[in-house]
């Protein structure tokens, strides 16, 4: 009876998170579908986003749904789904277009990059913008929107005016592109662009979690917000700093709403003069407890678990990666025990005296059955260095295996050394083409940084 109590109660669990999941695509499809006008004899206008954080895909509905409500028909789409057949049909579109590192397409429009961008099809009736969006602190600062706007060029596309740049999310930047919007609708009272307000947390607790380390002091923050707050394992937090109003910073949520508070990891960053960073320094060290905290959730669509739900799930991170990561395990560790999908962490850091970050707990999912296998790396422990990608290449056999159940791989961490080693690593383990094709299927997501 007990046994069939517990199977009853998974069930239901399983049943209640997939109507979830139906009802979020249902109104997706919905309000896509809306944002078409029906029968209006006007041409519709193809609104395609490469988002890697979700931002741009935000800036995408918020221009289509602009131009919705001037009645002119738009087309959302995520750039990876676009061809060059689409383009060729097309007489006018707008481009929100991401760089995930230094210049590479986001994971998302990779394919596109790849395929549609190699081609040299002539796109003459094309009449087209582009929002590229970057950060300055890249060397190769909006490359993969700058790369857009020259191939269509080159393919003959005919630009409706100057491609915009964004660095992250400048005011000045948004305005321009709202005005050229309402050029494109022919109109001059489109709405305001109103981004999401800041609200006002509390700064609840602050532990330091790598005392010793010969690396930056790691902070485990706890912030007590509005009751009505909610997100997903997988989501970013943006706070505000006060020294720095107009350039949030993001952090990934290293909790979920069950848990009571929202939870990040932060290192504190110091530079070489001695100065804290503006962000980090005031979250680590400068805001006392009980103070308050500027910060709005952002979803992180292409870090949620989404449909990987019932796949067994590779988790690889180093240093505060280990917060995406955490909120994941959470989630997982939420599913009764012993009907659980099999979880496999993978993580870094430098040392296992100082750097054991979160240790009970990721004992307590090995035992509670949450995780199957755990590899911790800790590259100083030894004198030649070891990273994750090492351990990765150690567990080839492993990666093959999993990939043969349908497994999904997610990474939280550096862009920088990790990142790029461990791209390396699976692409030598499951094959180039195999791994292109798990991100063209939303099983191979990254959150780097």
């Amino acid at each position: 009876m007990w046994a069939a109590l517990v199977l009853l109660v998974y069930v239901g669990f399983c049943l209640m998170l997939y109507r979830q999941w139906r009802a979020a695509r249902r109104c997706a499809a919905q309000a896509a579908a809306d944002l078409v006008p029906a029968a209006d004899g006007a041409t519709a206008v193809l609104v395609a986003y490469a988002s890697q954080t979700g931002y741009a895909e935000q800036l995408a509905w918020q221009t289509a749904r602009m131009l919705h409500t001037a009645g002119v028909p738009a087309l959302l789409r995520p750039l990876g789904d676009v061809t060059t057949e689409d383009l060729q049909r097309c007489e006018r579109a707008l481009f929100i277009a991401s760089t995930y590192g230094e210049g590479d397409a986001p994971d998302t429009a990779a394919a596109f990059a790849r395929r549609t961008m190699a081609g040299d099809s002539p796109l003459p009736a094309l009449n087209y913008g582009v929002l590229a969006l970057g950060d300055r602190e890249y060397a190769n600062f909006c490359g993969f929107g700058r790369r857009l706007d020259e191939w269509l060029q080159e393919r003959g596309a005919r630009p409706l005016f100057d491609r915009v740049e964004l660095d992250n999310s400048d005011d000045e930047a948004l305005k321009q592109w709202q005005h050229l919007l309402a050029r494109v609708a022919g109109t001059n009272d489109l709405p305001e662009w109103e981004a999401p307000a800041f609200e006002t947390w509390r700064l609840a607790e602050r532990r330091l979690l790598n005392a010793g380390s010969s690396g930056g002091p790691c902070f485990h923050i706890e912030l007590q917000g509005p009751e009505a707050a909610t997100w997903e394992a997988g989501d970013l937090a943006q706070v505000l700093a006060p020294a720095d109003p107009d350039r949030p910073r993001e952090y990934s949520i290293a909790s979920l709403p069950q848990d009571g508070s929202l939870q990040l990891v932060v290192r504190q960053e110091r530079h070489a003069d001695g100065t804290l960073g503006v962000a980090s320094g005031w979250l680590t060290q400068s805001t006392p407890i009980g103070g308050n905290v500027a910060l709005r959730l952002r979803p992180h669509r292409n870090f949620r678990i989404g449909e990987n739900l019932s796949r067994p799930l590779l988790l690889i991170g180093n240093g505060t990666g280990i917060a995406g990561l955490r909120s994941h395990l959470k989630a997982r560790a939420r599913v009764p025990a012993g009907e659980r999908v099999p979880c496999w962490l993978v993580f870094g850091e430098r040392q296992s005296a100082h750097d054991r970050c979160f240790a009970d707990e990721i004992e307590a999912w090995l035992a509670q059955g949450t995780l199957a296998h755990a590899d911790l790396v800790y590259s100083r422990d030894q004198a030649q260095r070891r990273y994750v990608q090492h351990a990765l290449a150690d567990h080839a056999g492993r990666l093959r295996e999993w990939l043969a159940k349908g497994m999904a791989i997610y990474v939280c961490g550096s862009l920088e050394g990790m990142a790029t080693g461990v791209d390396e690593s699976l692409r030598d383990a499951l094959g180039r083409d195999t791994l292109d094709r798990l991100a063209e299927e939303g099983r191979y997501r990254r959150d780097v940084y």
